[in-house]
C-alpha cells in the first residue's frame, strides 16, 4: 500500500503496544495479593483514544471490618457487570480486599470471574464494533483494563490481538469509505494502487468476517459498475466490458453482475437501433449513403453482424437505389405474413417548414423555441389514423408482449364524478378513457412510448418495412399540413365544424360537466376520445392529428430547439427518461391545441390522453 498511509500508523501503533504490550511487566494473581499497580497507559496521538486507553486501578482502602461489606458490594457490581471504572466497582474492591487478605480463595474466585466478565464485556464489544465506533471504544477500554491487571494471561493476550486487528480493520474500513466518496474505487489485480478494493480487502484479511468491509466490497463493485453503465451510455462498450470484468472479480456476487450486463445489453441495444434509424433516415437524403454506411460500422464496432437491425441496415443500404417508388399523397397498405394488411399509410410529401412557435406568439414558451428551419428532404407514408384497441390488440396477442401498464397493474383515467384524472387499478390498454373497456375502433391509450415502439417493431418484422414513430418534427410538419398558422388550422380562434375533437364549451360530459378553458361556442359531440377517423382529415390526408389523443413521437425531451436537428431526424439520447408527445386531445385547453405545442411524459406514463400512430420508412 502506499507509502503515506503506512506512516499513518505511527499513533496506532504507540496504541497497539499500549494494548499488547512492548515490554515485561509483573501480572497480578489472585493468589496473592500484590503491589497497589502504578502508573496509567498513556497514548501520543489522538486524545480521544488516548483517554480510552488511559486507565488505572482505583485505589481501595479497607480495614477488617469492612471486609464482609465489601464482598457483598463486590458481589453486587459483578452481578450488575460493574467491573472497573470506579472505586465502587467489582475489580478494585476485590483487590482492596487481596491487599487485606492475601490469599483468601473466595476472593481470588471471584476475582477470577470477574476478568472472565471483563473479557467477555470486551468480546461482545468486539463483535458490535464493526461498525460502532462507540463498542470498538468499548472493546479497546477494557483492553487497556486487562493489559494493566493480567498482561501475560493467554486469554487476554488473544484478546488484546483481537483488538489490534478490529482497530487496524476499522481504520482500513474508514480510509475505503473516503476513497469510494472521493471517486476512487480502486480495483481487484491493481494492487499498487491506493484505491477503496485495496484498503476494505486489508480490513477482510484483519476481520475476514467483517460485515462493514464486506459492504464497502459491494460498493466497489456498484462504483465499477456505475462507470461500465456511463461508458455504455457513452457508446464505449470496450470501456464498459473492461469495467464489469473488474466489478466481477470483487465479490463474486451471482446476481449483480447479470443484471449489470442485461442493462448494458440493453443499452447497446437501445444505441443500435438508434444507429439503424438514424441509417434509414439517411438513406432518404440525397447523399445520405455513406452516412447510412458509417452508422451501419458503428453498428458492427458494438454489435453481433447478424444483430437483426444490423442485417436490417446493411440490406436497405443494398436496396436503396431500387427503392422509393412512391407518390406523394399514395395511400396504401403493407401485406402481414398471415395475410392481412397493416394499418392505413398515407405518403406525406418531403418539404421544409418553420418549426416552433414565433416570438409574437402569447400562448408560446421557450420550450418552442426558437422557431427554426427544418427540410424534409424525403417524404414517408404515415398512418392515416391514431392505432386503435384492435390493431394493439392483434399485436398483443401474436406476440404475448406485456404492456407496462398491464404488468404495473394501473394508469391515470378521468373520473367522471370529479372531474379530475385519478391513477386507477386494473387498468391498461383494453381500457377507455374512463375506466370502461375500450371499444375496438377507439384510439389505444394507456401505453407507453416504449410499447408503441414495440408495436411498430412487430409491424417491421410482419411487413419487412420499417416502422417506428414519427419524429417530433414529421409530426408538426404532417400537423401543418402546409400551413404556418397558431393552430392546425390557421390563426382562426375555432376549429372549423367537425374537424377536430377538441374542448369546446357546448360539450357536456354524462354527469353535465363544461369545460373551464375550451374553445369557445365550440362543440363536437364527444367527451373523450372518438372512434378513430370520426373527424375529417387535413390536407395530407391525415385524420385527428389536432385532436381526438396527443401520441407519442421518437424524440427524447429537451427544453427548447437549440441545437436541434434540421433534418427532421428524430433528436434522441440513448436511456433518456423522457419522451415527446404532440398534438392536442379531447382534454386539450386551446393552447394545448398549438401546432407548436409541445410536452413530454417519462418512459413509463401511461394516461388516457395519450396514443400514437406510426410511420413507415418508404
Amino acid at each position: 500500500m502506499e507509502r503515506g498511509l503506512r506512516a499513518g500508523w505511527t499513533a496506532i501503533a504507540v496504541i497497539a503496544c499500549g494494548l499488547a504490550g512492548c515490554g515485561p511487566r509483573e501480572a497480578p494473581t489472585p493468589a496473592a495479593a500484590p503491589a497497589t499497580p502504578t502508573g496509567t497507559v498513556r497514548i501520543s496521538g489522538d486524545d480521544a483514544i488516548a483517554a480510552v486507553l488511559s486507565w488505572s486501578l482505583p485505589a481501595v482502602e479497607l480495614s477488617r471490618t469492612e471486609a464482609a461489606s465489601a464482598r457483598q458490594r463486590a458481589r453486587k457490581a459483578l452481578a450488575a457487570g460493574d467491573l472497573f471504572e470506579t472505586a465502587d466497582a467489582a475489580i478494585p474492591i476485590l483487590f482492596g480486599l487481596q491487599r487485606l487478605q492475601p490469599g483468601d480463595a473466595g476472593d481470588a474466585a471471584l476475582l477470577e470471574e470477574a476478568r472472565a466478565a471483563l473479557l467477555a464485556q470486551g468480546e461482545d464489544a468486539l463483535r458490535a464494533g464493526d461498525d460502532d465506533l462507540d463498542a470498538l471504544r468499548a472493546a479497546q477500554r477494557r483492553g487497556a483494563v486487562l493489559r494493566r491487571l493480567w498482561p501475560q494471561d493467554p486469554a487476554v493476550m488473544a484478546y488484546l490481538a483481537q483488538v489490534d486487528r478490529a482497530e487496524r480493520a476499522w481504520d482500513w474500513s474508514t480510509r475505503g469509505e473516503a476513497l469510494l466518496a472521493a471517486g476512487n474505487p480502486g480495483a481487484p489485480g491493481r494492487e499498487d494502487e491506493a484505491g477503496a478494493y485495496q484498503a476494505f480487502a486489508e480490513a477482510l484479511v484483519l476481520v475476514p468476517g467483517s460485515a462493514r468491509a464486506a459492504q464497502g466490497m459491494a460498493a466497489v463493485e456498484s462504483a465499477l459498475i456505475r462507470r461500465a453503465e456511463e461508458a455504455a451510455q457513452a457508446g464505449d462498450f470496450a470501456r464498459a466490458q473492461a469495467q464489469l470484468a473488474l466489478a466481477a472479480r470483487v465479490r463474486h456476487d451471482p446476481d449483480t453482475i447479470p443484471a449489470a450486463l442485461r442493462r448494458i445489453d440493453a443499452i447497446r441495444g437501445a444505441r443500435v437501433r438508434w444507429l439503424r434509424d438514424q441509417g434509414l433516415i439517411a438513406l432518404g437524403d440525397a447523399g445520405g449513403l455513406d452516412v447510412a454506411r458509417e452508422r451501419l460500422a458503428e453498428m458492427l464496432r458494438i454489435a453481433d453482424p447478424r444483430d437483426p437491425a444490423s442485417v436490417e441496415l446493411r440490406k436497405r443500404i443494398d436496396l436503396v437505389t431500387h427503392y422509393g417508388l412512391f407518390r406523394p399523397g399514395q395511400v396504401f397498405t403493407d401485406g402481414m405474413q398471415d395475410g392481412s394488411r397493416g394499418p392505413e399509410l398515407v405518403v406525406v410529401p418531403h418539404g421544409a417548414f418553420r418549426m416552433g412557435s414565433a416570438k409574437d406568439d402569447p400562448e408560446g414558451d421557450d420550450a418552442e423555441r426558437p422557431q427554426h428551419y427544418v427540410r424534409l428532404d424525403r417524404g414517408y407514408a404515415m398512418a392515416r389514423r391514431e392505432v386503435t384497441v384492435g390493431e394493439f390488440r392483434r399485436f398483443v396477442q401474436a406476440t404475448g408482449y406485456e404492456p407496462r401498464a398491464s404488468s404495473r397493474g394501473h394508469s391515470m383515467v378521468y373520473d367522471g364524478r370529479s372531474g379530475n384524472f385519478v391513477r386507477a387499478s386494473g387498468i391498461d390498454w383494453r381500457s377507455a378513457y374512463d375506466g370502461r373497456p375500450a371499444r375496438e375502433d377507439d384510439p389505444v391509450l394507456h401505453v407507453t412510448a416504449r410499447d408503441a415502439e414495440a408495436y411498430a417493431d412487430w409491424l417491421s418484422a410482419q411487413t419487412g418495412a420499417h416502422y417506428r414513430l414519427p419524429s417530433e418534427a414529421e409530426f408538426e410538419y404532417a400537423l401543418r399540413a402546409g400551413g404556418q398558422g397558431r393552430y392546425p388550422w390557421g390563426d382562426a380562434p375555432m376549429p372549423p365544424a367537425g374537424s377536430e375533437n377538441v374542448t369546446g364549451t357546448a360539450d357536456v360530459s354524462p354527469q353535465g360537466r363544461r369545460w373551464s378553458n375550451a374553445f369557445a361556442g365550440y362543440g363536437d359531440g364527444w367527451w373523450g376520445p372518438a372512434p378513430v377517423g370520426s373527424f375529417a382529415p387535413n390536407a395530407y390526408g391525415l385524420h385527428d392529428l389536432a385532436g381526438n389523443v396527443s401520441e407519442w413521437v421518437a424524440d427524447c425531451w429537451h427544453v427548447g430547439y437549440r441545437r436541434a436537428p434540421a433534418t427532421g431526424a428524430a433528436w434522441v439520447n440513448p436511456g433518456c427518461r423522457n419522451r415527446m408527445y404532440r398534438g392536442g386531445s379531447w382534454a386539450s385547453a386551446p393552447a394545448q391545441v398549438r401546432s407548436a405545442w409541445r410536452a413530454f411524459g417519462g418512459t413509463d406514463a401511461t394516461n388516457a390522453r395519450i396514443g400514437f400512430r406510426v410511420v413507415r420508412q418508404l
